[in-house]
C-alpha cells in the first residue's frame, strides 16, 4: 500500500467518525438522561448493576457506554465501568455538570439540526422551519421543556460559577436589572457580592414563574421578579445585566433590545453582557459550535469584538470595556451615551 493511499484511507476513517458523530452524541444523551456518571462517582460498578439501577438492558447499556470510552468519558474493563474527570461533568450536583444542558439539547435541539442544510440554503432558522413556530415560542408551550430550559440555562451561563466576577467590579448603581434572566441564578449570585443593591428579574411571565421560588428561597427581598418581554419595554435600571441573551438574536432583534433598555434607562446607566467574544480569524471548536447552534436554533449569532463595538455603538451605548473570565464568556461593559 502506498503512502497516498494509507493516507486516504486513514483520511476516510476520520470522516466516517466524523459522520456517525450523532451516535456518541445521542450515547451521552443517554448517559445523562440514566444518571450514569452520578452512579459512578463513589466508585466502578459492574454493567450488570448499572442496568438493574437505572431500569436498562445490560446488553445495550454495554455497547452504550462502549462508544463513549474512546472519547474519555467512561473506562470500561471486564464489564466494570468507572466514571473519568471528563465524564464526571454529566453527573448531578457536581461543579461546572452539564447534565441539565445534555437533556435539554436531547429534548430540544437534536430534531431541528435534521434541517440545517434549509439554514444552509436560505440563512433561516432550522428550528422554525422543523417546529414551525419559533423555538422560544415552542418551549413556553411547555411547562416541562420552560422548567428544563432554566436549568440548562443556570448551568451553561458563564455567571454560574462562584469565581466568575473575580477581578471585576460592578459599576456604581443602586438598581442591577437582569433582563432575560431566566431563574435568577445569575443575579442572585452577583448580588450576594453586593449586599448594598437591588435586583430587578426580568424574563417572560412563563418563564419568572418558575424563578419566584428560587428567589423566595434564597430569603434576599431585594429581588423583584418581573414578567414582560424585552421586545416591548424593560423595567427601569441603573444597571443592566443580560446574560448570554443577545447572541440568540440577530442584529436587529439584538438592536431592539438595546434599544428598549436606552428608553429605559437614566442617563449613563451601566450595560454589562456576558457574551462569548470571537477572534477575528479562527474560533475554537467549541466558540464555532455555539455559533452554529444560534444560527440553526434561532437565527442569532456570536459575534468579535469589533462586531459587539459596532452593535452597540449603533444603539446608542459606548463599549468600555471587555473582561476575560475563567470561563469562555466574557465581560462586556458598556455606557448609555
Amino acid at each position: 500500500m502506498t503512502t497516498e493511499t494509507s493516507d486516504q484511507t486513514a483520511h476516510s476513517v476520520r470522516m466516517m467518525e466524523l459522520l456517525t458523530g450523532f451516535q456518541m452524541s445521542q450515547a451521552v444523551f443517554v448517559a445523562a438522561e440514566l444518571d450514569l456518571a452520578t452512579l459512578l462517582l463513589d466508585g466502578p460498578r459492574t454493567v450488570a448493576d448499572l442496568a438493574q439501577r437505572v431500569g436498562a438492558d445490560a446488553d445495550a447499556l454495554t455497547r452504550v457506554i462502549r462508544i463513549l470510552v474512546p472519547y474519555g468519558v467512561f473506562e470500561l474493563t471486564s464489564g466494570l465501568v468507572s466514571v473519568t474527570p471528563l465524564g464526571k461533568s454529566l453527573a448531578s450536583g457536581v461543579p461546572g455538570s452539564v447534565r441539565d444542558i445534555a437533556r435539554y439539547f436531547r429534548q430540544t435541539h437534536y430534531l431541528p439540526f435534521q434541517d440545517l442544510l434549509h439554514t444552509a440554503r436560505t440563512g433561516q432558522p432550522a428550528a422554525r422551519h422543523h417546529l414551525g413556530m419559533p423555538f422560544f415560542d415552542w418551549i413556553t408551550e411547555s411547562d416541562h421543556l420552560t422548567r428544563l430550559q432554566n436549568s440548562a440555562m443556570a448551568a451553561g451561563l458563564g455567571g454560574r460559577d462562584d469565581d466568575f466576577f473575580d477581578g471585576y467590579d460592578l459599576p456604581p448603581g443602586e438598581v442591577v436589572a437582569d433582563i432575560g434572566g431566566s431563574d435568577g441564578t445569575v443575579l442572585l449570585r452577583l448580588l450576594a457580592r453586593y449586599p448594598a443593591r437591588a435586583g430587578i428579574l426580568f424574563d417572560l411571565p412563563e418563564v419568572v414563574a418558575g424563578a419566584t421560588s428560587k428567589v423566595a428561597a434564597a430569603d434576599d427581598d431585594r429581588v423583584r421578579v418581573v414578567g414582560g418581554s424585552f421586545f416591548d419595554t424593560v423595567p427601569a435600571a441603573d444597571i443592566y445585566i443580560l446574560s448570554v441573551v443577545l447572541h440568540n438574536w440577530d442584529d436587529t432583534q439584538a438592536g431592539r433590545i438595546l434599544a428598549n433598555i436606552a428608553r429605559s434607562a437614566p442617563a449613563r446607566a451601566r450595560l454589562v453582557l456576558i457574551e462569548m467574544v470571537l477572534p477575528d480569524e479562527t474560533a475554537s471548536a467549541f466558540t464555532a459550535a455555539i455559533d452554529l447552534t444560534m444560527l440553526a436554533m434561532l437565527g442569532g449569532r456570536e459575534r468579535t469584538a469589533t462586531e459587539w463595538r459596532d452593535l452597540l455603538g449603533r444603539n446608542g451605548f459606548t463599549l468600555n470595556r471587555v473582561v476575560p473570565t475563567p470561563t469562555p464568556f466574557a465581560i462586556i461593559e458598556a455606557t448609555l451615551r
